[in-house]
């Protein structure tokens, strides 16, 4: 697994991760995920990211029962708090009951899930508050536009986010504009969630060939090539989501893969950039 300095934080972590939205809650499919998550931990895979509004707290429960008996200091788990509850007494409850639901002592990582009405500085300082306990070793922000980025990272003791938390797949690339180079010069990593677009990239036959090229040239999938793309920058990493263990070991497979120049080019000319607008969310 490719392995790559975390922005500013002074750790390491996998370039690709494992996210847990839309995570089977039930049966048979549940089960299977579980599986898939404990796999990707031992492909290296260790950065797992969840959040208190997925399944409303189920499945952080369902990852803590996924993790059980993983050792603790082998996994890198975040999660995030709702703007509703990102108040400053509302985060650290939010906090508890995340770890609660995870059985985790700590969260490597906590993030505010969008900006809310809330004030910016009051979570920010909830989320010092958490990390001087011994609760939280990071903090960071998802879906936030640059210079709401920044002036979190204003608030902070450390002075920047640990990292962005973004929308980012190869048909929808805005947060190269303003995000990616503010975090650049801020020291902050940005991470990409739904990497896959809900498979959009798939769409169009002159795409797909292109990357079924690409793939046929590196003896890869199609799906490798495309994470293999949105982690060609070294503050770039993403955490897709296997429901099956056979997904998770494809997806770890795209670490290996190198894009050259030429590769690069060509995904530039079939997916490109788009114009300059507001960051795109789900």
């Amino acid at each position: 697994m490719k392995i790559k300095p975390f922005g500013a934080t002074g750790i390491e972590l996998p370039a690709i991760g494992q996210g847990t939205w839309n995570m089977p809650e039930s049966g048979a499919k549940l089960k299977e995920a579980q599986r898939a998550i404990r796999r990707g931990v031992e492909l290296g895979m260790t950065h797992i990211d969840t959040a208190e509004m997925y399944g409303a707290g189920r499945v952080e429960e369902l990852l803590g029962e996924a993790i059980r008996g993983i050792p603790r200091e082998k996994l890198f788990i975040a999660t995030k708090v709702l703007p509703g509850n990102a108040s400053y007494r509302g985060t650290l409850s939010a906090a508890e009951g995340s770890l609660r639901r995870l059985r985790c002592d700590y969260l490597d990582l906590y993030l505010l899930h969008w900006l809310g009405t809330h004030p910016l500085q009051e979570t920010m300082r909830a989320f010092d508050r958490l990390i001087d306990d011994g609760k939280v070793r990071f903090a960071g922000v998802s879906n936030f536009e640059a210079w709401e980025m920044l002036e979190a990272g204003s608030y902070l003791r450390s002075g920047t986010p640990a990292c962005n938390q973004v929308l980012y797949h190869l048909c929808e690339r805005g947060v190269e504009h303003e995000v990616l180079p503010a975090a650049r010069r801020a020291g902050a990593a940005v991470v990409a969630y739904t990497p896959f677009g809900r498979g959009t990239f798939l769409r169009g036959s002159r795409r797909r060939a292109t990357l079924e090229r690409i793939a046929g040239k590196h003896r890869a999938t199609v799906r490798q090539i495309a994470l293999a793309f949105l982690i060609r920058d070294p503050l770039l990493f993403t955490i897709p989501k296997a429901a099956g263990v056979e997904h998770v070991e494809e997806n770890a497979g795209a670490a290996a893969i190198t894009l050259d120049a030429e590769d690069v080019a060509a995904i530039d000319a079939d997916f490109p950039l788009g114009e300059r607008g507001p960051l795109a969310t789900l």
